[in-house]
């Protein structure tokens, strides 16, 4: 169960700061392998969607999560092809909820790019999510990966009770902290705490590697989506921000916190801004104004230096290496990263 409560913050030692190329450096021959690796699971002889595909390799993003399953490998012993079928598998299943995910949300932009579901359509799009996780599956048979592929099942099952909780709460507008951070542990963080555990399991047959490597995930995952909360609600410190969870009328902890601090008034006021489905911009500065002088955008960046904290802490119980400082490094990248 994931503690929600605001502990004193597990110390971890500010580094000077690292580029996320210095950061992958160590695995950066692993990273070109796999991409290889990728391309060649994402061939088809179907014309338009290996158009579709092509389209879809161009949009290269920071490959944080085969990162996290080389690291974690890494920890254990050499990378394997193991390592291989379990980053390629991960990125599969990511990149097509992020499909369907544009889909859901009418996105038109991706990564730069315009979103493959206003290229293509819905049913391309669709269709295609459908074909990258076919394909994750099919990888883990051909390969007789059965342990990966249960700690994947297990998450793309958390991933669909997240983002279905996320749904209802949004509907209801009833989102606590508590339901907030069992809705970011299912569609966020599952993800990452199967990056870390793959990666160990693809070097290591011990059971308490692979949990412990489970843990860190975790509690890297949640930070992780913390600091994208975050970056809704920044002024200067996290690049331009987009506004769009305001504008989605999407609930997270910096807001919740804010209404906690709130008076009865206040809270009556500003969750009537939030709920409106077309907000001018004098609503949206008003609800990010609130969210900053009531002490949420604080008392969040406190939590993600708590779980990032435990993650660090975690990781500080294996043998020093080069391998263990690049996943701190990575975890502290990940918590200062500005977009």
């Amino acid at each position: 169960m994931i503690d929600t409560q605001l502990k004193e913050v597990t110390s971890f030692k500010r580094k000077e700061k690292k580029t996320l190329r210095q950061i992958t450096h160590p695995v950066s021959d692993d990273l070109s392998e796999f991409r290889t690796f990728y391309k060649k699971a994402l061939r088809t002889d179907v014309f338009v969607l290996d158009q579709i595909v092509q389209y879809l390799l161009r949009q290269k993003g920071k490959e944080i999560r085969p990162t996290l399953v080389f690291m974690s490998a890494r920890l254990f012993g050499d990378v394997t092809q193991r390592s291989y079928v379990a980053a390629t598998m991960i990125e599969l299943l990511h990149t097509a909820t992020l499909i369907h995910d544009d889909v859901v949300d009418d996105a038109e932009v991706r990564r730069g790019f315009l979103s493959i579901n206003k290229v293509w359509k819905n049913k391309a799009s669709v269709l295609l999510g459908d074909f990258l996780l076919s394909k994750g599956l099919l990888i883990a048979l051909d390969y007789d990966e059965f342990k990966l592929l249960k700690v994947l099942s297990r998450a793309v099952k958390s991933m669909s009770e997240g983002e279905l909780r996320q749904f209802k709460a949004a509907r209801l507008f009833n989102m606590d902290e508590d339901y907030y951070f069992k809705v970011i542990s299912e569609k966020t963080a599952s993800l990452i705490a199967a990056c870390c555990e793959c990666g160990a399991i693809s070097t290591s047959d011990d059971p308490t590697h692979h949990q412990k490597m489970h843990d860190i995930g975790m509690y890297t995952g949640i930070a992780f989506q913390i600091r994208d909360d975050l970056f809704d609600y920044g002024v200067g410190d996290i690049g331009k921000p987009t506004r769009n969870d305001i504008r989605e009328r999407k609930v997270t902890l910096p807001f919740i916190k804010a209404l906690d601090n709130a008076t009865v008034t206040e809270t009556i006021r500003i969750r009537y801004l939030m709920r409106k489905r077309n907000k001018s911009q004098s609503d949206i500065d008003n609800i990010v104004s609130f969210v900053h002088e009531k002490g949420g955008m604080e008392y969040a960046r406190s939590i993600m230096d708590n779980y990032a904290g435990k993650a660090l802490s975690k990781l500080s119980t294996l043998p020093e290496s080069e391998d263990r400082q690049a996943f701190e490094d990575l975890i502290e990248f990940i918590i200062r990263r500005k977009k």
